[in-house]
């Protein structure tokens, strides 16, 4: 926009504040001269003397005088539109922010984050969502703020924090055979019947190619769509599952143990990821803050 130049406004709102090219000058750390040439393109763009002398000072024109208040206003906005944003005390803040995480972490961290914004932020509510897939879509177009865990596709935009490594491993019911007979073998642990986690209804994984580099494969007798319910399922059957280490699903009544499994598969990094749009937004960064020391400690 060639014929905009919100330095004239600033430029005419230091002139009628001060009544004076030279102190108006001063004001905006310009020349008196440099102050002269822009009180002259005032006066084409406004097709009005803006100010004239007076004796030994200037006063404004009747037109001058009428935008006076709504340039003093206009002024102030913009500058405040084109400044940083003032710090945030977040005692005040009023917010909801959605995080998307499996039920796992939500049972095992959800109580403990929740308590430490609200100690330090309490009208920040967080509202945890379901994760049906790791979709990326949701975080372009803010159905939720923050991700935890993995999430899939393409999306090289996307900004992400180490939370933790994880891995997998087993669990059974206490008294399974496959514990009580002495060393869990990749044959023993094939020969056993699983129960498997997906939302998709996969029966197979990376557990499953590293028993084929043994020849061996496991008979998946039953797909839930949750870690707890895996570990619900192994402590009342005989089926074996296989869970996130960080779940720790040590049942309080003693009816589960968990194991290391007998084959090698690969780690995961549980992150937070979240969209650019948040990066400078004060109060995303604090919670990302807060969550990112929580698991660092």
């Amino acid at each position: 926009m060639p014929a905009l130049d919100l330095n004239l406004l600033v430029a005419l709102d230091a002139l009628l504040r001060e009544r004076s090219v030279s102190a108006a000058a001063r004001q905006l750390g310009l020349s008196t001269s440099a102050m002269s040439r822009t009180l002259s393109r005032l006066r084409a763009v406004l097709a009005d003397p803006v100010l004239v002398p007076a004796g030994r000072g200037m006063v404004a024109t009747p037109r001058a005088e009428a935008i006076a208040e709504e340039v003093r206003a206009l002024t102030a906005a913009v500058q405040a539109v084109l400044s940083p944003p003032p710090a945030v005390d977040i005692r005040k803040v009023q917010r909801d922010f959605t995080i998307r995480a499996n039920d796992a972490f939500v049972l095992l961290y959800a109580a403990r984050l929740s308590a430490l914004v609200s100690a330090a932020a309490p009208g920040l509510r967080l509202r945890f969502a379901p994760k049906p897939d790791k979709a990326i879509q949701p975080l372009r177009d803010a159905t939720i703020d923050l991700d935890i865990g993995v999430v899939e596709g393409d999306g090289a935009e996307l900004r992400g924090q180490k939370l933790f490594d994880d891995d997998f491993i087993g669990v059974a019911r206490f008294g399974h055979p496959l514990l009580d007979a002495g060393l869990v073998t990749a044959e023993r642990y094939a020969a056993c019947g699983h129960v498997v986690a997906s939302r998709r209804g996969a029966v197979s994984g990376p557990v499953d190619d590293a028993l084929a580099a043994w020849g061996l494969s496991r008979n998946v007798a039953l797909v839930v769509p949750t870690f707890p319910a895996v570990v619900a399922v192994a402590a009342a059957s005989d089926l074996v599952g296989m869970v996130p280490r960080s779940y720790h699903p040590v049942d309080v009544a003693g009816r589960t143990r968990i194991f290391e499994l007998p084959v090698a598969t690969p780690g995961f990094v549980v992150a937070q990821t979240w969209h650019p749009r948040m990066d400078a937004d004060p109060v995303h960064r604090w919670l990302r803050g807060l969550i990112f020391e929580t698991f660092k400690a």
